[in-house]
């Protein structure tokens, strides 16, 4: 039984340090610009991350104190777990699949374009619906995403030969198509065809509107937050799958803990 106890402790250490990387990858998310602005997006994983280490710390509490109660909760709980981070897992898998994206125009710029048309239905709804977007292109204009981009690149060499983010591609300059000569990243002039779409009215030089009322807006903010959940749904899974096969150890322990004790009677 002691042996059992003692695998259980362990597993649950290994739990702990598991649950490492998965608040790291929500911290991350938490601190981009764009999740800044997407509340109910900031915390899922840093809250499963968390609640990882409360149920592995009841696990080796329970585990080291022979506490049969606690262990009981410790696998309930660690199965609960699992399920809702599969259900995480999945549900950014789907909702994350199709990217927007298209090539620039002239294509020798390197600059993300993306439309909204190719994101999911469920992010279209949830994030540039009326009553989010206002907010969140408020929260945006309010960001460093866009000055920063002034600061960096002082020429239009170093800016045309730039990877900035698809956040900064649709917020921070108009779309390539509308011609629009470059001052500096954030200041562009005498479009070339202001009916090659609706954004290229849309822009405007004020360094507080820029497009964050654009389309090209919209879909950029949804290509950053594709490319930033993906990345962290790869933390996921393989934490996932480590987690997976310590609770069938644990689970295994737990049963030949609780042979021991009934032979011991």
């Amino acid at each position: 039984m002691a042996v059992s106890n003692n695998v259980t402790s362990a597993v649950n250490l290994i739990a702990l340090l598991c649950s490492i990387p998965i608040i790291s990858s929500g911290i991350w998310l938490a601190s981009k610009p764009d999740n800044e602005c997407i509340r109910w997006l900031r915390w899922p994983v840093l809250f499963f991350g968390i609640a990882v280490v409360l149920v592995s710390l009841a696990g080796f509490v329970g585990a080291h104190w022979n506490r049969h109660g606690l262990l009981s909760l410790y696998l309930f709980f660690m199965a609960a777990l699992i399920l809702l981070s599969l259900i995480l897992i999945v549900l950014a898998f789907v909702v994350t699949r199709p990217d927007g994206y298209v090539p620039a125009s002239p294509p020798v710029r390197p600059f993300p374009e993306y439309r909204l048309a190719g994101f999911s239905p469920w992010l279209l709804d949830h994030v540039t619906n009326s009553d989010n977007w206002p907010k969140i292109s408020a929260c945006l204009a309010r960001s460093d995403s866009c000055p920063r981009l002034n600061r960096r690149y002082l020429s239009a060499d170093q800016f045309f030969t730039a990877r900035i983010s698809p956040l900064q591609s649709g917020c921070c300059k108009p779309p390539a198509a509308c011609g629009f000569q470059y001052v500096n990243p954030t200041m562009w002039v005498n479009p070339a065809n202001t009916l090659a779409e609706p954004d290229c009215a849309m822009w405007s030089n004020d360094q507080s509107q820029l497009c964050y009322s654009c389309d090209s807006c919209k879909a950029g903010l949804l290509g950053n937050l594709r490319r930033e959940w993906r990345k962290a749904n790869i933390i996921l899974i393989v934490t996932v799958v480590a987690l997976c096969c310590m609770y069938l150890v644990a689970c295994n322990a737990f049963k030949n803990a609780q042979i021991g004790r009934g032979a011991h009677k």
